[in-house]
């Protein structure tokens, strides 16, 4: 028997100029490099106050304590008519997150702080990025304002920008390495004598 199926065609959708220029042109490496770095120090410091905190809430003999609370304020927060927390959310948070409080705990540490040093050395910029924006969204999902909106979008545009957002920093010698190749910056245009 053979088949009537028409052959599958494949087409290339041409990728307009202005996306070209912000997400794959190696000249914006400042720009991003600027946005790299702020949502780098934002996560790093976050992290950081976590991993030193005196009393121990959040890494040591107390883990679990600091999350614990902000799960049960969050879990506050899924009552009226326009709750902050989803109930599918609320549920997540109440039978996965809270009686492992203290992986949690670790987890959210430990992630912030290695996000903020990957953004920082330009390092798997895109991965960092979209984990940096995943507990974002963890945060907000929780009822938690705070900076997560501004990250979240800063988090967003490094992960469009992943191939220009680390031209200055690691990425630029690691990628490479591991088969992903990174834009050319373009040359510099020639000024024509008169």
């Amino acid at each position: 028997m053979t088949s009537t199926r028409a052959p599958f065609h494949t087409f290339t959708v041409s990728e307009p100029h202005l996306t070209r220029l912000l997400f794959a042109d190696a000249r914006l490496a400042p720009l991003w490099t600027l946005l790299r770095l702020y949502a780098g120090y934002e996560w790093l410091m976050a992290g950081w106050e976590k991993l030193t905190n005196p009393a121990g809430v959040w890494v040591g003999a107390k883990a679990g304590a600091a999350v614990s609370g902000f799960l049960q304020g969050a879990l506050t927060k899924t009552s009226g008519e326009h709750p902050d927390v989803s109930g599918w959310y609320a549920w997540f948070l109440q039978h996965a997150a809270l009686p492992h409080a203290a992986l949690f705990s670790y987890l959210v540490t430990f992630g912030e702080v290695f996000v903020g040093l990957a953004l920082i050395l330009g390092l798997f910029t895109g991965l960092a990025a979209f984990f940096g924006g995943f507990m974002n969204a963890s945060y907000l999902l929780a009822g938690t304002v705070s900076t997560n909106p501004l990250l979240f979008i800063v988090a967003t545009w490094l992960v469009l920008g992943w191939r220009v957002a680390g031209y200055w920093g690691l990425d630029r010698w690691v990628l490479p390495k591991v088969g992903v190749p990174l834009p050319e910056a373009a040359p510099a245009p020639r000024l024509q004598r008169s």
